[in-house]
This record gives structure tokens, C-alpha cells and sequence, in this order.
């Protein structure tokens, strides 16, 4: 050994001789003045006088969960708690007089009675069933009764046309020209005064024609109806009646 290292250690071993012992506190438990049994009997005598109740403690038993109380205790709460305590007392006597116990599911509740018990089809599509209910007799009694309530109204003729004024759908397919094509004389004296005077007191163009006809038309135009003097009065129009239509 190199004398730099005999120099080392005695060193060492006169640092350690002089330190100081590390101060004791009992705060600290074991392993600084007190062992882990005197830290235990310290604890146990500060807690040999028990632990003192709190004050003003008074036990309550709550309603029971889902009971109409207890519904009732929890919408007084929040109808409090939203600035409504008026309705609270209100709507707290209605949960409690309501009379209908709250449903509370459970998996031990009984199961629910069945309405109907039948299975499979109904009993309209069932033979056998209807069979037991309704005969072929029955069904003929019934059909039978049916048809005497049946009224039967008879054809009657149509009744024969009082209106024998001319016939404007027989005059549109006796003419041949178009609507426009002058064919009659006419007077240009105050035509179109007349025509629309005239012409206002119909509301439909085909009453203006039957008129028109009536009245000595086409040949004559005494009304100034026709001043184009095409046979049509007040524009009335033949080829919706020239129309051929399809049939069968």
C-alpha cells in the first residue's frame, strides 16, 4: 500500500470520529429517540378518551327509493334549487295524495298477467272455430236477409229536351270554313260598339252563338255580333266541335 493511501484512510477514519451525533426528535417515530413500541403507546393514550361525537347530529331514515315520498322529497329539491319553492308544497301533495304507486323495475317482480292468452291464427281464419260459430245454413239465412234489404231502382227514359232553340253543335259540323273566313255581308257602321255591347251580355261564347242563331244568324246580323261575318258571333270557335274523337 502506497503511503498516499494509509494517508487516505486515517483520514477517513478521524473524519468519522469527529462528527457530531445527529439530533433526536420524536416527532420523527422510529429510528431517531423512540422505538415503534413507545411510538404506539403514545398513540394509544392519546386516543384513550375516544372520539368525541359531532354537534347538533340527528338521524333521519330516508323514504324509500322510488316511493311516492321520496318522488316527492326530490322534485321539492329541485324546484328549490331553480327558484320555485312555491310549487314545491303543491306538487309534493300531489305525488303524496296521487294514490298510484310508482313502478319500480326489478327482476324480482312477478311477471305480468297475460291479456289474451291465444296463440297462433286468428279465430276469423280459423275453420274449426268458425265452423263451431257459423253453418252453410247460417251464412245462406244471412246472405238471404242481406239481399231483401236490396233496392233496385228501374231505368227510366231521359227525359225529352224542352230547348228547342238551334243547335250550335250541328251548325259547327254543317260549316266547313275557319274561324275568320268572311262569308256573310255585314255593315262597318259602329261594329265594333256594337259588337262589344252585344257580345257582354253572355258569359259563355256558346250561348252568344245559340243566341246569334236564334236571332235570323248566320244570313242576318241584326245585333252586329258577327262583324267579320264569318257566321261566328262573338268569336265563337266551331273546331272544338269538328274534333274527331276516338272511339272503340
Amino acid at each position: 500500500m502506497s503511503v498516499r493511501n494509509v494517508l487516505g484512510v486515517t483520514a477517513l477514519v478521524a473524519l468519522a470520529a469527529c462528527q457530531p451525533a445527529m439530533p433526536e426528535d420524536s416527532r420523527f417515530g422510529t429510528g431517531f429517540d423512540q422505538t415503534f413500541d413507545a411510538q404506539r403507546a403514545n398513540r394509544d393514550q392519546a386516543l384513550a378518551g375516544g372520539v368525541p361525537a359531532a354537534p347538533n347530529v340527528r338521524a333521519q331514515s330516508l323514504p324509500a327509493t322510488g316511493s311516492a315520498a321520496d318522488t316527492a322529497a326530490q322534485t321539492a329539491a329541485i324546484l328549490a334549487r331553480t327558484g320555485q319553492p312555491q310549487d314545491a308544497g303543491r306538487i309534493a301533495a300531489a305525488a303524496n295524495n296521487s294514490g298510484v304507486p310508482p313502478l319500480e323495475a326489478s327482476p324480482s317482480n312477478a311477471a305480468p298477467t297475460a291479456v289474451n292468452r291465444a296463440t297462433g291464427i286468428s279465430q276469423e281464419n280459423n275453420f274449426e272455430a268458425v265452423s263451431g260459430q257459423r253453418s252453410i245454413e247460417s251464412d245462406a239465412a244471412r246472405i238471404a236477409a242481406n239481399r231483401a234489404q236490396y233496392q233496385v231502382i228501374q231505368p227510366q227514359a231521359l227525359p225529352d229536351r224542352v230547348d228547342t232553340g238551334p243547335n250550335i253543335v250541328a251548325y259547327a259540323l254543317a260549316t266547313t270554313h275557319a274561324k275568320g273566313t268572311k262569308v256573310y255581308k255585314r255593315s262597318s257602321f259602329n261594329a265594333s260598339r256594337k259588337f262589344a255591347r252585344s257580345c257582354s251580355e253572355f258569359t259563355h261564347q256558346d250561348q252568344a252563338q245559340t243566341a246569334f242563331l236564334a236571332a235570323g244568324g248566320p244570313t242576318k246580323d241584326r245585333k252586329g255580333m258577327d262583324p267579320d261575318g264569318d257566321g261566328f258571333a262573338c268569336s265563337w270557335d266551331p273546331a272544338a266541335f269538328r274534333t274527331p274523337t276516338l272511339t272503340d
